[in-house]
């Protein structure tokens, strides 16, 4: 780690900027990426000094997770967030300067979500300061951008807690609901032919086309009608597209990348409904020849409204004079990972997810010291709850 000062404890907005200004790019979107080592170290030194039981450990080679320990009260909580951050390609601003104009924390990450990473960790100190009795795991992690190996990994180790926050960009709403998602690659195959000989060519093409149209059906008549009441409906869309290897000449491949967007309480991953419009669409040209692979997938999140947790929350925010609102979150987080090992999660942390991986990225500064002190009150009500 380059010497850094360190932030004085307890102070969010100083551990905020410090961690805005180290480069954490993951090294699996843009290759050659700084990677979270750095970051690592930086808020693994902070959380020893303001006396966590601290430790890093990797996810993967070079991939370090930080988990620090406060307290040893009989319940339970872990605070989660990630140190990656996307690339920085068409920023309209210095990406890790982390300068302050009109109240706003500009920088790569400020939103998403190193600001939400320093609040629960300023929170917690201040939460034992004030006398809280609660064991608090801070747990920030590697490669949430790209497939979660972070998470995942401390939660095969055995990390477990009665709850946990993870402090996403809400606009300090609370989140306890968000969506799944599927990427799915289907495979078209025709055959190569000149551009005149409509007799023995096959557009694979066209073949993409026309699922594409029964997708939009089924969009449409199916899943616009399957309710979520935070979220909204499910969803599927055409996200990339290939083929062809010239004007005059009849493409003999065509691939075409989908996600489909899943809902709680769905099981599916929308394999079956790709499939079965593909033989719709084979029903009527015979010549269709496509395969259809999963490639990657991850559950949607949902926590209940009455949940400890969220009323926990509710009461904190109350006590710091702002009126709670729950919403549903827009992006996929680790909170899924934490639902599905029996640990009720969910979202809540300073800054807004629309800016996240923008060519603008802020965070208001005074939002992270709201979020620092709700945080802080929620800390205590759970231990006294």
């Amino acid at each position: 780690m380059k010497d850094r000062a360190l932030p004085a404890r307890g102070d969010a907005l100083a551990l905020a900027q410090g961690l805005i200004r180290i480069d954490s790019v993951n090294p699996t979107l843009v290759p050659g990426g700084a990677g979270e080592r750095e970051a690592a170290d930086f808020l693994a030194a902070t959380l020893d000094a303001w006396g966590f039981e601290t430790s890093v450990t990797e996810a993967a080679p070079g991939r370090p997770n930080v988990t620090a320990t406060l307290g040893d009260g009989p319940r339970s909580l872990i605070l989660n967030g990630h140190l990656d951050v996307v690339g920085t390609e068409g920023m309209s601003h210095a990406p890790f300067d982390a300068d302050i104009r009109d109240g706003l924390l500009h920088g790569r990450g400020s939103s998403d979500m190193k600001a939400g990473i320093a609040a629960m960790c300023a929170a917690a100190v201040r939460s034992r300061d004030a006398g809280g009795a609660l064991r608090v795991t801070v747990a920030a992690v590697c490669d949430e951008e790209y497939e979660s190996i972070g998470t995942r990994a401390l939660l095969e180790n055995g990390l477990r807690a009665d709850a946990a926050i993870v402090t996403e960009p809400t606009r300090l709403a609370i989140a306890p609901a968000h969506r799944g998602f599927a990427w799915i690659d289907i495979a078209f195959k025709g055959v190569a032919a000149h551009g005149s000989r409509y007799d023995i060519g096959v557009d694979a093409i066209t073949h993409a086309g026309l699922l594409l149209a029964e997708l939009d059906t089924h969009n449409h008549k199916v899943l616009a009608h399957r309710l979520h009441p935070l979220l909204g409906h499910a969803s599927i869309h055409a996200s990339l597209i290939r083929g062809g290897t010239g004007m005059s000449t009849y493409p003999d491949s065509c691939l075409l990348s989908v996600e489909r967007r899943t809902l709680p309480g769905e099981t599916t991953t929308g394999l079956a409904e790709i499939e079965a419009a593909l033989e719709r669409v084979k029903a009527r040209v015979p010549s269709l020849d496509a395969t259809v692979t999963l490639k990657t997938a991850q559950v949607p999140s949902d926590v209940p409204e009455s949940a400890p947790i969220v009323m926990t929350l509710e009461a904190a925010l109350r006590d710091e004079g702002i009126e709670p609102r729950i919403e549903g979150f827009t992006a996929w987080t680790d909170a899924a990972l934490f639902n599905a090992a029996g640990i009720p999660a969910i979202c809540f942390g300073p800054g807004d997810i629309a800016l996240a991986h923008a060519a603008e990225e802020y965070v208001s500064v005074e939002e992270i010291e709201l979020a620092t002190k709700v945080l802080a009150r929620l800390l205590h009500r759970w231990s006294n709850a």
